[in-house]
């Protein structure tokens, strides 16, 4: 089973989860991090942070919250800002930026809100924010680029040898479609005819939430999994439970 994980813990985490529930893990990172050597705004009501690497960043900038409220998009965020040192206020229900504006709504009307994260945030967040009243500032802490050498997980669809996939963002979707065209040497200008595309559509393919879903289908990938909850425990564990 592929999973595309940034290059840290969090691939050896992903690892660990899959050989937990008994399939051979295909460890593929898709993401890596550029610093963008910024910090949140310190005059914000509420500051979000949207992972457990923007969590480490804004520590290692020495960014101090003082009075804002700050804002994790879920558990695995929260629990890295506290690792750090920070206190986390908030935490939606709903570990998504949909579920993040729902639990903000009824607060934010006229209050400041900084959001920090990658510069391929989804605009959901913003949007949302700002339709609840909210004045809101974007800070990209970082940049997510393909690394060099991703792809293992191509040839492995390519050749009718992967399984199943675990997608955790759309921009994991869009760096395996970039590896599918290099690997074709550009030979082929449409997905259609990308042999890593239709193995991964041969195989079960499982997605985080349903931003990652039509960004997804759009590319013409076939979605098998929509993890009902928005972490990748649940995701593996629902994915596997497709292979059965």
């Amino acid at each position: 089973m592929a999973v595309f994980r940034p290059d840290d813990d969090r691939i050896d985490d992903a690892v660990s989860v899959l050989e937990s529930l008994g399939v051979d893990p295909a460890p593929d990172p898709m993401l890596a991090v550029e610093s963008a050597d910024a910090a949140p705004r310190t005059d914000a009501d509420f500051v979000v942070l949207t992972s457990k690497t923007g969590a480490e960043l804004v520590a290692e900038a020495g960014w101090k919250p003082g009075n804002s409220s700050v804002c994790a998009i879920g558990p695995a965020t929260a629990d890295a800002l506290r690792e750090v040192g920070y206190d986390v206020d908030i935490v939606p229900e709903e570990y998504t930026s949909s579920g993040l504006v729902s639990r903000l709504a009824d607060e934010v009307d006229g209050a400041r809100v900084e959001v920090a994260r990658s510069d391929h945030g989804s605009d959901v967040l913003l949007a949302g924010l700002e339709a609840a009243g909210a004045y809101v500032h974007e800070t990209i802490l970082y940049r997510l680029v393909r690394p060099d050498g991703s792809g293992s997980t191509v040839d492995l669809a390519a050749e009718g040898d992967l399984d199943a996939a675990c997608f955790t963002s759309s921009l994991t979707v869009e760096h395996f479609l970039e590896a599918a065209r290099a690997r074709e040497n550009g030979r082929s200008e449409g997905n259609d005819e990308l042999a890593g595309l239709d193995g991964l559509n041969a195989a079960v393919v499982g997605v985080i939430g349903e931003p990652t879903a039509e960004t997804a289908v759009e590319l013409g990938v076939d979605v098998d999994v929509v993890a009902s909850e928005a972490t990748f425990e649940a995701l593996a564990r629902e994915t596997v439970a497709e292979l059965e």
